[in-house]
């Protein structure tokens, strides 16, 4: 649109040309001079070039401050667009064209739209950080929201959905954890309930001193989910939960104190159930329990004062229980051979019965323990205690073989001949295996030493000792046989041969009778004591550099000049000689008998 160009404005006879007119017949009337009438028009033309200029400037101001609305108009379309995030809004202008007024007009309606949805946007901005607000402050334990003293300031530079679409993930995140919060809250609150009705305490006292508001009692509508408040239920369902192992602990060692009392003193079943709400718990675990007051501690002072009571009653019981059980440990030890101080035993329990030193449950379960030990010992030595056992029942079989083979009248015809000879087949076989049952013996009671860093002793004599023992008087017991074989056999030779004629005849001397006190055999027969008393001597030198006392060993030991032997820890045919041996003895005629 083109411009219309301002003219200057002529005096004209409507304006101001009647006025210059009148002002002239004024001068004229006046008289006024040529100068004066110069001057006065001059000066009225500097007046009108003030009020041209004044109109000038202020069409100029007027237009600076359209331009500069102009210019914040545009600014603030930007800026909105931008804080909104609405690149591609469609109510945008094109490139303005026209009047400054006309171009405000241009953008006018588009700003409105921002600025109305710019109000709209920071409203949803505030209430989703008020919303993020109230959960943080639950959260940290604030729950008067309203309280608050701050209002969160909303970022108007950044107004785009992205931004509020974060914000709403917030929320949604809080609303999350503040659901969690509630439950993990409530769960902590129902198990302090739960745990507060077995042990018969006050629950709303309880989580009361944790927060006022989980007590639904109060009326609180909001639960504290802080972190403080968490943590606080954490701890007291602990607390709660040791409690009750104690208490259930408590009451099982009451219940086992009750029955054994009961069957110590053989209490009545009238009187034992009325404590079946105590006994039945004795094999629950933790969690089984959860009746009401099964854990209150006026239960379990009922089932202490039973204890305390039944405690007085078994006193004059104990001595005959703890005797029993002495007993029990030892025989179990005799049974095992293995060495146990009886009558000092006996004196210290009772002693300490005596003097209520000791608690009689402590000095029970001591007893027990030592029994289980014993047991276990006796365990560890059944094997080698087995094997003793074959190899002393060899042993009988062969003392039996050699009173057997020593009987003239074995193969007469007699009543029980068969059985005997059919038990000396059985006893040869027996005897043969004896070097081997010996040496399977020798070789597992030394494994079982190495084990166990100690010395196997059999009845207070060191088994190794006594195997030994065996051995050599095995091997010297073969030697002997020898001697008297190669000895009967140059008899034999010497009554062969013719005598001399002038040569007296000797006086035959007495031999040595069979039935010699010297070495008597664990039967009751008689031997040669000569390498008997070698043998044992062999024996003690052999024990004693060990360092174990012959004489607690059952080992041959010097007494008057004479060797001896504790015969109850040897076998028998110890002390006994083979069939040779006393087929080969010399009558007393000086010849030698010899067994069919």
């Amino acid at each position: 649109m083109a411009t219309k160009k301002l003219q200057r404005p002529m005096f004209s006879d409507t304006n101001c040309g009647s006025l210059l007119q009148d002002l002239e017949l004024i001068w004229d009337e006046v008289g006024a001079s040529d100068g004066e009438r110069e001057k006065m028009l001059l000066q009225l033309e500097q007046e009108c070039l003030e009020v041209y200029r004044r109109k000038v400037d202020q069409a100029n101001l007027s237009r600076a401050r359209l331009h500069q609305l102009l210019a914040d108009s545009e600014a603030e379309l930007e800026h909105l667009i931008s804080a909104l995030g609405e690149r591609s809004f469609v109510g945008r202008p094109e490139k303005q064209t026209g009047t400054l007024k006309e171009q405000l007009a241009a953008i006018a309606p588009a700003l409105g739209d921002l600025r109305k949805k710019k109000e709209e946007r920071v409203k949803k901005f505030m209430d989703v950080q008020v919303q993020i607000q109230s959960i943080c402050a639950e959260i940290a334990g604030n729950l008067n929201v309203n309280d608050l003293c701050t209002t969160p300031k909303v970022d108007e530079h950044d107004l785009s959905l992205k931004k509020l679409d974060e914000f709403h993930d917030q929320l949604q995140e809080l609303h999350r954890e503040k659901n969690d919060r509630l439950q993990k809250v409530f769960d902590y609150v129902n198990t302090v309930h739960a745990l507060s009705a077995v042990m018969g305490l006050d629950f709303s006292k309880i989580v009361s001193e944790v927060h006022p508001s989980l007590d639904d009692s109060a009326g609180n509508q909001s639960k504290s989910i802080s972190n403080d408040t968490l943590a606080k239920l954490a701890e007291t369902v602990e607390s709660l939960k040791e409690e009750k192992q104690r208490r259930l602990q408590k009451i099982q060692e009451l219940g086992t104190t009750l029955i054994e009392l009961w069957n110590l003193m053989d209490i009545t079943m009238g009187e034992q159930k009325h404590f079946d709400h105590v006994t039945c718990y004795i094999s629950a675990s933790v969690d089984e329990v959860s009746m009401p007051r099964a854990l209150a501690s006026n239960i379990i002072d009922q089932a202490e004062v039973e204890v305390k009571r039944l405690d007085r009653l078994k006193a004059g019981k104990m001595k005959q229980l703890l005797h029993k059980k002495q007993t029990e440990l030892e025989e179990i030890y005799r049974k095992a051979h293995m060495e146990i101080d009886t009558n000092s035993a006996q004196e210290k329990i009772m002693a300490m019965i005596d003097s209520g030193t000791i608690n009689h449950s402590d000095l029970l379960a001591s007893m027990d323990d030592q029994i289980a030990k014993a047991k276990e010992e006796a365990l560890s030595r059944k094997e080698i205690m087995e094997k003793v056992d074959k190899w002393m029942a060899a042993c009988e079989e062969e003392s039996w073989l050699e009173d057997y083979n020593r009987d003239e009248n074995r193969y007469s015809v007699s009543r029980g001949a068969h059985i005997n000879l059919k038990r000396a087949e059985r006893a040869r076989v027996i005897v043969n295996k004896i070097p081997a049952l010996v040496d399977s013996l020798m070789g597992k009671t030394r494994a079982w030493e190495e084990e166990r860093g100690t010395t196997f002793f059999y009845d207070e004599v060191p088994l190794l000792a006594m195997l030994d023992e065996y051995n050599m008087m095995r091997q010297e017991r073969e030697e002997e046989k020898l001697r008297l074989r190669d000895k009967k056999r140059l008899q034999g030779q010497l009554a062969n041969e013719p005598e001399p004629i002038f040569v007296a005849k000797p006086t035959p001397h007495r031999q040595l009778s069979t039935k010699r006190s010297t070495g008597l055999r664990a039967n009751g027969n008689s031997v040669d004591a000569t390498p008997l008393n070698r043998r044992l001597s062999l024996g003690v030198q052999q024990t004693g550099m060990n360092g174990v006392n012959p004489a607690r060993q059952g080992l041959s030991v010097q007494r008057d000049g004479k060797r001896e032997h504790n015969r109850s820890m040897i076998p028998r045919n110890y002390f006994s000689l083979s069939k040779e041996d006393s087929a080969s003895q010399p009558s007393a005629n000086g010849s030698t008998v010899s067994s069919p």
